[in-house]
């Protein structure tokens, strides 16, 4: 079946919200994702604009409606994101108007980049009809930060909603200038040097195919074969390689890929080279890679290095993998520190993984783990502190480790001053901690996690996979337990303090009962957490309060390192 598309053409954002243009992501689309990584990729590239006019931002997938409305297919991330750019530039203007500082030019220069970026406002409502409508989930509070110029201040946020707040405040950050018209004139250079690749699919076709058909047409682009084809090109540039040499690296690079998948050989690729040069974005990675393997000899040497390396990448994301059956008896005990790494989807510290693997013993390797997996449940899980900070320290003491041989132990890299930098304090930790809250309903394996931890610190050995997760206060409580509990019981529904763990064998019923009645069944059992909190005469907010103040003081000893 062939599907018909627009000759693709380059446009930039400002020509693509011109000519009251609207875009509309559909309904039940994916929820908006970006994080602070993606944030900082995106204003690393802003910053780029005075130098190079121009910056390239891929494709943009769209379906015409009519002449003047487009459904968004693939996209929307980045145009969401470059929104929330401008309305935190805005938001700047409204500063100074606020300020009386110049109120009258301030505000013509408001209502402007508003009507022509964001949407027209109505006179009555003075609600923003936004130019881009986002799903059913974040257009509410989308058309919100678009028409109040800040975050709602609303309970029960969910998680994609707070990503939203998270990347316009971390924009509002990014201070522009305290003058209007360069803060205009900053808005004008986005615009006009954010470019795109526009494809519009015709009407009568079904888009999701049509995005199926376009993302396999892209395997023919793809990073492997965009990087197979330069290695293999520098290693027979001579043309002195034999052809049953040739098909041997045929083979050997099929290997690799297969072994990685398309989806990850970025990722993997990245990683490699973060420990053998200085860390670099995806966007600058083909060009750094270039300049590792610049001669037959060096392209052989890197082809090689990726073949040794991508089976240990690929283990070290999948501890269960049989690779491991054929390590040192010793280095599987790695196994339990990837678990909780894979559990967190935590994947940073595989550049110093990989190159501490081939470099230390293994029961070094196992110690390096054990380290890395504390400083990341500290860091990653906890204080959510910058990854991309992370990964440029976690480049430098890779490459101390492969090249220089400064750090030959894991106590070596524990006592650098860098991993030390990282390194989230007692202090820091407790912090983070005591009032932290995580969405129950798609983190429950993750809580589950958590808690069995503190469980066995606090001598009480029990896995995650067997047991349940108890809501000390039921996640729907009952009205007598919105009586008895009192005002605070829908914000402790996620917090780490209004839950605990049980065998699995325990009565499903519990979760309804009042608190008197589950005070006899958490006595009887050998878990900690419900023994402590079997000794609060009551259940209520100051309970959870001082339940969680509690395990976070167990939590900073469960996750220590001895400096």
């Amino acid at each position: 079946m062939s599907f018909m598309f627009m000759e693709p053409t380059n446009q930039t954002f400002q020509e693509m919200m011109s000519n009251g243009i609207k875009y509309q992501i559909p309904r039940f689309q994916r929820d908006y994702t970006w994080e602070q990584q993606q944030w900082e990729d995106l204003w690393s590239d802003i910053e780029t604009l005075p130098q190079e006019k121009y910056h390239y931002m891929g494709y943009i997938v769209l379906q015409r409606k009519n002449q003047h409305d487009y459904v968004v297919i693939d996209g929307q991330q980045r145009l969401i994101t470059l929104s929330l750019v401008i309305l935190a530039a805005m938001k700047q203007i409204d500063k100074l108007i606020q300020a009386g500082n110049e109120t009258e030019n301030n505000q013509k220069r408001l209502d402007e980049l508003g009507r022509r970026f964001i949407g027209a406002t109505n006179p009555i409502s003075l609600r923003v009809d936004n130019k881009l409508s986002l799903n059913r989930n974040n257009n509410r509070h989308f058309r919100d930060i678009s028409s109040k110029l800040e975050v709602p201040n609303i309970r029960g946020l969910t998680n994609t909603n707070r990503l939203l707040n998270k990347s316009f405040e971390f924009f509002l950050k990014k201070s522009i200038d305290n003058n209007g018209e360069t803060i205009a004139r900053f808005v004008e250079q986005v615009t006009s040097g954010m470019v795109f690749t526009k494809i519009v699919v015709q009407d009568d076709l079904n888009a999701y195919k049509v995005f199926e058909t376009l993302n396999a047409r892209g395997v023919k682009l793809s990073t492997p074969d965009l990087l197979k084809n330069y290695l293999f090109s520098i290693i027979t540039k001579n043309e002195d390689v034999p052809d049953n040499e040739l098909d041997d690296l045929e083979e050997k690079w099929s290997e690799i890929v297969n072994q990685l998948g398309e989806t990850d050989f970025t990722n993997f690729i990245r990683y490699h080279h973060n420990f053998q040069a200085k860390s670099v974005t995806k966007k600058d990675l083909f060009a750094s890679v270039r300049r590792l393997a610049n001669s037959p000899k060096t392209a052989y040497k890197y082809l090689d290095s990726l073949y040794k390396y991508a089976p240990l990448y690929v283990s070290l994301g999948n501890p269960e993998d049989e690779w491991w059956n054929d390590q040192d008896e010793v280095c599987r005990n790695a196994k339990q520190y990837l678990r909780t790494l894979k559990t967190f989807n935590i994947k940073q510290p595989f550049t110093v993984l990989m190159v501490a693997f081939f470099r230390f013993t293994p029961k070094e390797f196992v110690t390096l783990c054990r380290y890395i997996t504390i400083l990341s449940i500290r860091y990653n899980v906890f204080c959510h502190f910058s990854p991309s900070e992370q990964e440029q320290k976690y480049n430098q003491i890779a490459m101390k480790i492969f090249y220089k041989g400064e750090l030959k132990r894991a106590s070596h890299v524990k006592n650098n001053d860098l991993f030390k930098s990282l390194y989230p304090d007692d202090k820091a930790f407790f912090n983070a901690f005591e009032f932290h809250k995580m969405p129950s309903r798609q983190s429950s394996k993750k809580i589950r996690f958590i808690l069995a931890e503190i469980e066995s610190y606090l001598g009480h050995p029990v896995s995650e996979t067997d047991v349940s997760l108890e809501h000390i206060c039921p996640y729907n409580p009952t009205d007598t337990w919105i009586k008895t509990f009192g005002e605070g019981y829908e914000e402790v529904k996620d917090r780490l303090g209004n839950m605990l763990l049980l065998s699995k064998s325990v009565n499903k019923d519990l979760d309804t009962k009042h608190f008197a009645q589950k005070k006899e069944v958490y006595t009887r059992l050998r878990f900690k957490l419900a023994e402590k909190a079997a000794s609060y005469e009551e259940w209520n907010k100051q309970s959870v309060d001082e339940f969680q103040y509690w395990m976070a003081q167990q939590a900073v000893e469960t996750w220590k390192i001895d400096f």
